[in-house]
């Protein structure tokens, strides 16, 4: 196996990452966390450390965006497709948003773990709830925590997206998933990037060692 290094990380996260590969077991980690937070960037740095990482794929009925592939970004269907789906329970948990059906594959999400990968899935409040329900599921439960409400907002304010109506949306959604921190398993504030990777990445360890 050839040792994981990288300009832009730190040996202690290297050394970490590299250890934790010799003995990789599959594990299902469910992953949430207010808007702004830092979710996706802690997630794919960690994954430049351990590619075993794999963030699981929605199936969902909006039409792609730009740039979006299927199979890659999510896995497109139509309503009819979907509902159909509902019916048959091949879903581990999903939710409307805006018109549109969202939600994860209990085939997509076995086969990643029976192919020994460690899935992240990737969803909303909502989502983890459901799935923490299941009592065949065997899953980490990580909560991604802003430093606090006012540096979420600064956050989300400096991407220059953001209309004062949406941004007070967002902090209100950040408000409510924020209420459920203490049902997940772990929680990691991401006041600094390289300490959330590390303590992502160690927090998958722990898990796998048992």
């Amino acid at each position: 196996m050839i040792p994981l290094s990288s300009e832009h990380l730190s040996s202690q996260q290297v050394l970490i990452a590299n250890n934790f590969m010799e003995k990789t077991k599959s594990k299902l980690f469910v992953i949430s966390a207010p808007s702004g937070t830092g979710k996706t960037t802690i997630i794919k740095s960690s994954k430049l450390l351990l590619p075993e990482l794999t963030l699981s794929i929605s199936h969902t009925t909006r039409l792609p965006r730009k740039g979006e592939k299927e199979s890659v970004d999510y896995f497109f269907v139509s309503k009819e497709e979907f509902k159909k789906m509902i019916d048959n329970q091949e879903f581990i948990e999903w939710a409307e948003v805006h018109g549109n059906f969202y939600g994860t594959s209990k085939k997509h999400i076995d086969s990643s773990v029976n192919n020994g990968k460690i899935v992240v899935l990737d969803i909303d409040v909502q989502g983890a709830m459901q799935i923490k329900k299941l009592q065949d599921r065997q899953a980490v439960f990580i909560f991604f925590n802003p430093p606090s409400i006012e540096e979420l907002a600064r956050r989300l304010e400096s991407r220059g997206t953001e209309t004062e109506e949406s941004l007070k949306k967002r902090i209100n959604n950040a408000k409510n998933e924020l209420a459920f921190k203490d049902q997940y398993d772990y929680i990691i504030t991401n006041d600094d990037l390289e300490k959330a990777v590390k303590e992502f990445l160690e927090t998958i360890k722990k898990e796998i060692d048992g």
